[in-house]
C-alpha cells in the first residue's frame, strides 16, 4: 500500500530499486491510470510485453535477468510518473538508484527519455544474462560485518586464486560479495566464523565485477548511439557517489557500472550531506531501499511509494 508523502516543503531524494523486487501483478495498481501509456512504450523501445510482465508474469520469468531488469525499470516509471503527476509541487534535491535503478533515476531525472532509457535497460539486461550464461556466477549478503571486514576477506580469498570481489557496499552493516560459484560458497565458512550472517542469493551472475566485462564492453556501444540530455537535475552514480548533472558523462559511468560496486551507502550520504536531502523516497514495486535508508541513517525519514511486500534485498 502506499505511503502518504508530505508535499509541503520537505526536500527529498527520490530512490529507485534494482533487481531482485520483483512479484508478479507488481504493476496492477497503474493499470487504468494516465501514467500507463509508458507500458506501450517501453515494450516498443526494448522489444518485451511489458504489459504481460507486469500484470502476468509469474516467478520464474520474472527471475530472468533481461525480464526482471525491464519490469522493475517500467514499475519503478510509473510509480515515479504518478507521483508526480499527484505532486507538482514536491522539492526533489537529487535522484539515485541501485544497480539498475540508476537508468530510472536518469529518466526522472531528465537526462534520458523513456524510450532510451527502455532501450539501454534492454541492452543492459541481454548484455549481463549472456555474460552470465558464459560465464556462470553467484552473490552472497553478508550481514553484521564491517565492510572493511568483508574487503578484507575477499582480497585474503583472492590472493589464495579465488574469484571474489564486493559488489554492493549497501549500508554499514550490509555488504554483497559476487564471484565464482565455489568461491562465494567458500566464503561463507569464514563469515560465519566471524559471527555474521551469510545468505547466498538466488542469482546466477556475478554482478558489479570483473565477471560482468564482456557486458559491459556489448553495453558501451549501445550508451555510445544513446542521446544523453546535456543537462539534467543531479543524479548521484552508483560508481563514485558523486552528483552529476551532465549527460556526457553517463555513458562511461554506466559502463563502469557493471564491473564496480554499487557504492550505495555513499550515494545515502552525499544525499543527505552533500545535497540537503531531508527524506528518502523509494519508487518501485517494493520498499527495499527505504529499509535500507532507514537502517543506515535512522534519523531521516525514508517512505516507499510503490507499495508491495519486500521480495529481496
Amino acid at each position: 500500500m502506499a505511503t502518504t508523502h508530505d508535499t509541503g516543503a520537505t526536500p527529498f531524494a527520490a530512490l529507485f530499486p534494482g533487481q531482485g523486487v520483483q512479484r508478479r501483478g507488481m504493476g496492477a495498481r497503474w493499470l487504468g491510470t494516465p501514467s500507463w501509456s509508458l507500458v506501450d512504450t517501453v515494450s516498443e523501445a526494448s522489444g518485451h510485453d511489458v504489459a504481460e510482465l507486469l500484470l502476468e508474469a509469474g516467478t520464474e520469468t520474472l527471475a530472468r535477468t533481461d525480464l526482471a531488469q525491464i519490469s522493475v525499470f517500467t514499475a519503478s516509471l510509473l510509480s515515479w510518473t504518478e507521483f508526480r503527476g499527484a505532486h507538482p509541487e514536491a522539492r526533489v534535491t537529487a535522484f539515485a538508484g541501485h544497480s539498475l535503478g540508476e537508468y530510472t533515476a536518469l529518466v526522472a531525472a531528465g537526462a534520458l527519455g523513456v524510450a532510451e532509457g527502455a532501450r539501454l535497460v534492454g541492452a543492459r539486461g541481454r548484455a549481463m544474462a549472456d555474460a552470465a550464461r558464459h560465464r556462470p556466477g553467484a552473490m552472497a549478503a553478508v550481514m553484521g560485518a564491517d565492510p572493511e571486514d568483508v574487503e578484507e576477506l575477499t582480497a585474503r580469498m583472492r590472493r589464495d586464486g579465488a574469484d571474489l570481489w564486493v559488489a554492493n557496499l549497501n549500508s554499514p552493516r550490509q555488504t554483497v560479495v559476487a564471484g565464482a560459484p565455489d568461491a562465494v560458497e567458500a566464503a561463507g565458512g569464514p563469515a560465519r566464523a566471524n559471527g555474521w550472517r551469510y545468505s547466498v542469493l538466488p542469482v546466477s551472475a556475478a554482478c558489479h565485477t570483473a565477471y560482468m566485462a564482456p557486458a559491459s564492453r556489448a553495453l558501451t556501444a549501445a550508451l555510445n548511439e544513446a542521446t544523453f540530455r546535456p543537462t539534467h537535475a543531479p543524479v548521484v552514480a552508483n560508481v563514485d557517489a558523486r552528483p552529476h548533472t551532465a549527460g556526457h558523462a553517463w555513458p562511461a559511468l554506466c559502463a563502469r557500472q557493471l564491473v564496480s560496486p554499487v557504492r550505495w551507502h555513499a550515494t545515502l550520504h552525499t544525499l543527505v550531506t552533500d545535497l540537503g536531502s531531508t527524506r528518502f523516497t523509494d519508487f518501485g514495486p517494493g520498499r527495499t531501499l527505504a529499509g535500507l535508508a532507514r537502517r543506515a541513517f535512522p534519523d531521516v525519514p525514508a517512505e516507499p511509494v510503490g507499495g508491495g511486500r519486500r521480495v529481496a534485498a
